[in-house]
């Protein structure tokens, strides 16, 4: 089958697999073998699916701009991958702005990005960067002062026992593990949490931090006894997808680099976490 005209059904598995990778090009054809379609990786893989074998190449991430002046620009980062590119050869978000950028403004040789802030790789939600050297420094600056506000949503197992709440942990990173780790000559980490709904088995939290420490709302919930889902890593339970976890930075407001208009940025939850607050 030519390249692009995979069948319905391939498409349609495709289609939920590759949650916000839209551009993909598919190659289909017949196999006798059936094996389990593998989790994505990388930038190209192939799969097995229904009898038939297709193969795949990532060729661009969807950018969904939120917002852009001339010295920044917010976007949404899908969950699953990278902030910023590493030496796996991984896609990232940080790539495929600049990819943006330079086709929209039809810019010769290499354009200029700055990053300001992360958003860890399993995690989904609004992500800053600075476009100008300016940008990055007056962005940066906000981001040290706590002049910046971010509000965050997750789901977790169970229901807190108070409907709002305030979480102190003094936390530490353990470099061997790769994980924030509880620790009494660790940094204080403050986490502001309310139940926004409760399924009967699952909760939505809104959650507000002070600290910015590794990891720190993960390791904040799973300390407190409700992990994320799909956090495997602090304990929680295993979701339909173990390269994300349901942790969503929905909301960011800022003063713009050169100006004291103030910019407030929000999104809504992830459509694949409608079934646990129903």
């Amino acid at each position: 089958m030519p390249i692009g005209r995979a069948d319905d059904h391939v498409k349609g598995v495709l289609k939920n697999l590759l949650v916000n990778a839209p551009f993909c090009r598919v190659e289909v054809k017949k196999t006798s073998t059936l094996i389990a379609f593998p989790p994505f990786l990388g930038n190209r893989k192939k799969g097995y699916l229904g009898g038939l074998q297709f193969k795949y190449t990532m060729i661009r991430m969807h950018v969904k701009v939120l917002y852009e002046d001339n010295h920044s620009i917010a976007v949404v980062k899908p969950a699953g991958f990278l902030s910023q590119g590493d030496n796996t050869g991984n896609m990232s978000i940080f790539g495929e702005v600049k990819k943006y950028l330079k086709e929209k403004y039809k810019k010769p040789g290499n354009v200029y990005l700055g990053l300001v802030h992360r958003l860890d790789r399993p995690v989904s939600g609004i992500i800053l960067f600075a476009k100008t050297s300016k940008g990055a420094a007056r962005l940066s600056e906000q981001f040290r002062n706590h002049h910046i506000e971010k509000i965050y949503h997750a789901l977790v197992l169970v229901k807190p026992p108070k409907s709002k709440g305030v979480l102190i942990h003094h936390l530490i990173k353990d470099e061997k593990l790769r994980k924030g780790r509880e620790k009494s000559s660790g940094k204080q980490a403050v986490l502001y949490y309310e139940v926004v709904t409760f399924s009967g088995k699952y909760s939505l939290l809104k959650i507000k931090i002070e600290g910015g420490q590794f990891h720190q709302i993960r390791s904040q919930l799973s300390l407190a006894g409700f992990p994320i889902i799909g956090d495997i890593k602090y304990g929680g339970e295993t979701w339909g997808d173990d390269k994300t976890i349901a942790l969503c930075a929905t909301r960011l407001s800022f003063h713009t680099a050169t100006t004291d208009t103030r910019v407030t940025l929000s999104i809504e939850i992830p459509k694949e976490w409608e079934k646990y607050v129903r």
